[in-house]
């Protein structure tokens, strides 16, 4: 992934919280199929010996078999993302030599796929997905409210997916190219458009500057 130095995100925590934020992601991969991508959600795991990012597939996913072969796949986090326009600078007014971009979080993780098929090992991933994204609800949905023959029926369609964080690359595009105003009328821009958690990327980067 092209970063160039002020864009660049390195630090594990920020990384790993941007993962469980946003954890849809694209699965490609590069085998005796060709070239297939899927969106997934994922769940990471942290531990002494690395992080592992998990989750779970249809048996008639043609990925499958791809992932079977073990071949490095990428994994491809998209957090908020918006359009910039160069009426938010103020340096527009002063010497107009401005143009349009586009603000991004994205995370790209790379690793040896393992496929599961084991039935112990999919329930967990399926609860812990499911509490991960249930737990804020008043009455939080687990597999347990639902017939068990239902839920075995579910998973003899599916494979678990485990994928070992290789190599793990962050790009925080926020307008940390842009002087302290400009900054300033970008984060308002991107509030006022509804835009508030890319806003503030934006004021936090332009914090750490």
């Amino acid at each position: 992934m092209y970063r160039p130095p002020a864009f660049r995100e390195d630090r594990l925590d920020i990384l790993r919280e941007a993962i469980r934020m946003h954890p849809l992601a694209t699965l490609i991969t590069s085998g005796s199929s060709g070239l297939i991508a899927n969106v997934v959600p994922f769940s990471l795991r942290t531990g002494p010996d690395g992080d592992v990012l998990c989750a779970h597939l249809a048996k008639a996913n043609e990925q499958t078999a791809d992932l079977s072969e073990q071949t490095a796949a990428l994994v491809m986090f998209q957090g908020p993302q918006a359009y910039v326009t160069p009426s938010w600078y103020p340096t527009k007014q002063e010497h107009g030599r401005v143009v349009p971009t586009w603000n991004y979080v994205i995370v790209q993780a790379w690793g040896i796929p393992r496929v599961i098929d084991d039935r112990e090992w999919i329930h967990d991933q399926l609860t812990e997905l499911t509490a991960a994204h249930e737990s804020k609800r008043t009455e939080p949905w687990s597999i347990e409210d639902a017939p068990k023959d239902f839920i075995e029926a579910q998973m003899k369609g599916i494979v678990g997916l485990e994928i070992p964080i290789d190599r793990l690359e962050g790009k925080w595009k926020a307008s940390q190219n842009q002087p302290i105003p400009n900054r300033i009328g970008v984060a308002q821009g991107l509030k006022d458009d509804g835009h508030r958690a890319l806003a503030t990327e934006v004021i936090t980067r332009a914090s750490d500057s």
